[in-house]
């Protein structure tokens, strides 16, 4: 989401109130006192299992010199709390976090090169490893809906532990002391976070039949309404419904939002726009029919290549994937179903008739939904296949199957076969592989009766 981030006065005197509302101030002054820190932002990377902060960025009053840090000038404490494990009396309990880079830059963000640039930020880097940082809590339980949102007050705490020098004049040495060490200081962040990636998606929102769906969209850095690009529609689970007071949280719980931007992930270059709706919890075919208009709309609004539009899911959203490939087969290119619900043989034989390939993925030993389901749903679909006249091999081909042994996760949550999907390009390629012949997109002329589509 883009937030707009306050920027600190640079007066002779600031005040600074923290998570905690302890107040410190005096940010200008030079002499060494421990309040030459001006700001502490925290900055948020999304990685498989979701969102982390994976830097901060400690802000003095000068330009910092490099030279004079290093990965013991600081440490990070932060949550031990990730609400796939923890109970949410453990948000409070801080661990250390592991520094892996520290260096100087001109604006609270990270640089890939590690570097320092000259500037008054320092960037302290943090192990992604480090099983804490989570910024995803749990939202408005314990009830039977129970979701989780992006926590508004992170608890990440920062220790100065040497002093931080200014740039030195001409003559020799380290430079003024912006700051004395104060190492038994824990000072709280202050600023609002710079979330990478999440932070360039737009919020919208969609309005029919008096049901809203709260959605966000990112369009490529240098998007050009004379091009088309692909669709990828990324379904959400249950927790990540709009609830009120969650807005944006299907981009920070897990990889798959994100994971379209980033070559890394997909292993292709090729710009997409990205579409994150929430939903509403209220069953599959209304939420699919609200889902449906808003791609109806977004795809005209926007330019989208109609015949490489996507979904891709996380668990609940595999109801809204089914219930939409059935209703409107012409929207879709291809879908990725990660640890979803089974489809029904109405669902299958729509499907099947408008062949639009689908690749299901599962963990062997999920503990939320069955593999039974994942399994049938395959067996289903490729039946259906087979009754319209497709041999076995060609059914395969069309629904493809993946199951995860326990070895396949990165964290022992064997419901997130979205984690082994994703950290897996060959299949996030299949997906942007596939489209739609001529005359299946929607908004094509249908093919004439006896004629080559």
């Amino acid at each position: 989401m883009r937030l707009r981030k306050g920027l600190i006065p640079l007066a002779a005197t600031v005040v600074l109130a923290g998570a905690s509302g302890t107040a410190y101030g005096s940010a200008s002054d030079s002499r060494g006192t421990a309040d030459g820190i001006r700001s502490i932002t925290p900055i948020t990377t999304v990685y498989t299992y979701g969102q982390k902060v994976s830097a901060v960025a400690i802000e003095y009053g000068a330009t910092v010199n490099p030279r004079t840090l290093d990965t013991a000038t600081f440490s990070v404490t932060d949550t031990i709390y990730n609400f796939r494990f923890n109970p949410i009396e453990d948000l409070p309990k801080l661990a250390d976090r592991t520094i892996t880079h520290t260096y100087t830059n001109g604006s609270p963000g990270t640089r890939a090169d590690h570097r320092s640039a000259p500037g008054r930020y320092v960037i302290v880097e943090l192990d992604p490893a480090d099983t804490g940082g989570s910024t995803v809590i749990v939202s408005k339980c314990p009830t039977f809906l129970c979701t989780v949102k992006v926590n508004p007050e992170l608890p990440t705490r920062v220790v100065q532990r040497k002093d931080v020098h200014g740039q030195p004049g001409r003559g020799a040495g380290k430079g003024p002391v912006l700051a004395r060490a104060t190492p038994r200081e824990s000072r709280p962040v202050t600023a609002k976070p710079v979330n990478q990636l999440v932070d360039e998606f737009t919020y919208g929102s969609f309005l029919s039949g008096g049901m809203v769906l709260p959605y966000h969209y990112h369009l490529p850095k240098n998007y050009q309404p004379g091009r088309k690009y692909p669709l990828m529609v990324v379904l959400p689970g249950h927790g990540m419904g709009w609830d009120g007071d969650n807005l944006g949280v299907q981009l920070a719980a897990d990889i798959p939002a994100t994971a379209w931007l980033q070559p890394l992930w997909t292993g292709a270059s090729e710009d997409v726009i990205v579409l994150a709706p929430q939903h509403q919890r209220v069953g599959g075919p209304a939420e699919a029919d609200l889902l449906v208009k808003l791609l109806d709309q977004f795809v005209g609004q926007f330019a989208v290549d109609t015949h490489r539009v996507y979904a891709t899911t996380v668990s609940y959203g595999s109801q809204l994937l089914w219930e939409a490939f059935a209703k409107r087969p012409d929207l879709f290119a291809g879908g990725l179903v990660t640890g979803g619900f089974p489809l029904n043989a109405t669902q299958a034989t729509a499907i099947a008739a408008a062949e639009v390939p689908v690749w299901i993925t599962h963990g062997e030993h999920d503990h939320l939904l069955n593999v039974s389901g994942a399994r049938n749903s395959t067996a289903v679909l490729r039946q259906a296949y087979v009754t319209r006249g497709k041999t076995p091999e060609q059914a395969a081909d069309l629904v493809r199957y993946t199951e995860y042994a326990d070895a396949a996760f990165s964290l022992p949550d064997y419901h997130a076969a979205f984690g082994p999907t994703y950290e897996d390009a060959s299949i996030l390629r299949w997906l942007l592989h596939q489209a739609k012949p001529q005359g299946r997109g929607p908004g094509d002329a249908p093919p004439r009766p006896g004629g080559a589509i």
